[in-house]
């Protein structure tokens, strides 16, 4: 699950491609499938959103929620790809962007009426 916050005049206008582009690094990375993207997209306005010194309006955080088991190796390429990919594809500087990996074990997870840790048909793998 990843959650997407920046300010809604210059978000809003990027979300779908927003979107793909961090679906596809998920997918690249992780190895995602098509059908596993869960975004939430934030629009806040401008007097609602304080962001560092240095930044622009399109300063843009991505909160990235996914049970643990992913190296600390895949976890960098994975950040690596988003501001390459998100420089390229969106146009906004790795400047303008920040990322945070939210772990959280399988237990904390709750889907389709269990849990993370009972989930035995995953279609894709944490532990990469």
């Amino acid at each position: 699950m990843i959650v997407i916050y920046g300010i809604g005049s210059q978000l809003k206008p990027k979300t779908s491609v927003f979107s793909d582009t961090i679906h596809g690094c998920m997918q690249r990375v992780l190895g995602m499938p098509e059908d596993k993207r869960a975004h939430r997209f934030v629009h806040l306005a401008e007097d609602d959103f304080y962001y560092p010194g240095g930044r622009s309006a399109a300063y843009t955080v991505i909160e990235i929620n996914m049970m643990a088991g992913r190296t600390v190796d895949t976890q960098k390429t994975l950040i690596k790809t988003l501001f390459r990919e998100i420089e390229q594809q969106v146009g906004l500087a790795p400047i303008d962007v920040e990322i945070v990996i939210k772990e959280q074990a399988p237990h904390q997870w709750g889907f389709r009426g269990m849990t993370g840790d009972e989930a035995r048909d995953l279609n894709y793998k944490v532990n990469v």
